[in-house]
């Protein structure tokens, strides 16, 4: 299904008004092409990037980049998304052991929870912000405050009604802002993790949506409905009111 990426951002830019780029995303098997004009992060920047790291540098600086299992820094991503295999190590729950989780038996059900690519079933995360994006994305990603996931989140319901499940497991949440959505077909909220912090630099008031891209038009038609209904960002303030003084200030005037 062919996206219309310009009226999306269009619409995200009046009626969300949120302050980097959305990111859109593909993931890319092997012997597909790349678009032209690809940041590769190991060959051009000399570095090894999280896959939270080349999000935030599509949304910030407005970079196409492409992660392959050469450019990719966190083992963590690079196991998830099927880039390498996984350890006995990682399988036996101890890389969150002790950090995450009392016990490795806990650390083994938080691993086997987190959504996983098949390996070697891709060969690059490829993310670009959505105003140059020239490839047909899977998923986009909006950072955005509290109250603008808000308004996202009522615009995905404007069709369906109802509620919008996610699940939180406050690590790894490059998984739950790609794998989950493009496997579930289902709008995601995102709580970003440490790592996301630490390394992408996210910042404490914000939040991630992530949108399945045959849902675009959906999203579109929510955020307008919605606008209709009232519903906006910014959230108009209650200002019709007359508000109390203290007794002393009274006494100003006669």
């Amino acid at each position: 299904m062919e996206v219309d990426l310009s009226k999306f951002y269009d619409a995200l830019t009046k009626h969300v008004r949120i302050g980097s780029f959305p990111v859109a995303v593909r993931m890319v098997k092997p012997g597909e092409q790349l678009p032209e004009r690809v940041k590769h992060p190991a060959q051009d920047l000399k570095i090894k990037v999280a896959t939270c790291q080349a999000i935030a540098m599509a949304r910030r600086y407005g970079w196409v980049v492409a992660m392959g299992d050469e450019d990719i820094s966190c083992p963590l991503t690079a196991v998830v998304f099927g880039f390498r295999k996984a350890s006995d190590f990682y399988m036996k729950g101890q890389a969150c052991a002790g950090m995450y989780t009392e016990t490795k038996e806990a650390g083994i059900r938080s691993e086997e929870q987190v959504a996983k690519f098949s390996f070697g079933e891709f060969k690059y995360i490829l993310v670009a912000p959505l105003h140059r994006t020239t490839f047909e994305p899977e998923v986009i990603i909006i950072y955005a405050n509290p109250a603008q996931i808000l308004r996202l989140l009522a615009a995905a319901l404007w069709k369906s009604g109802g509620r919008l499940t996610s699940s939180f497991g406050g690590r790894i949440d490059c998984a739950e802002e790609i794998i989950v959505p493009q496997r579930s077909g289902q709008c995601e909220v995102i709580l970003p993790c440490l790592g996301d912090r630490v390394f992408a630099q996210t910042q404490d008031h914000e939040m991630a949506f992530s949108i399945p891209a045959d849902r675009v038009e959906e999203i579109i038609e929510g955020l307008e409905g919605t606008q209709k209904g009232g519903v906006r960002y910014p959230i108009p303030s209650f200002l019709r009111y007359t508000g109390e003084f203290p007794e002393n200030y009274m006494k100003v005037v006669e």
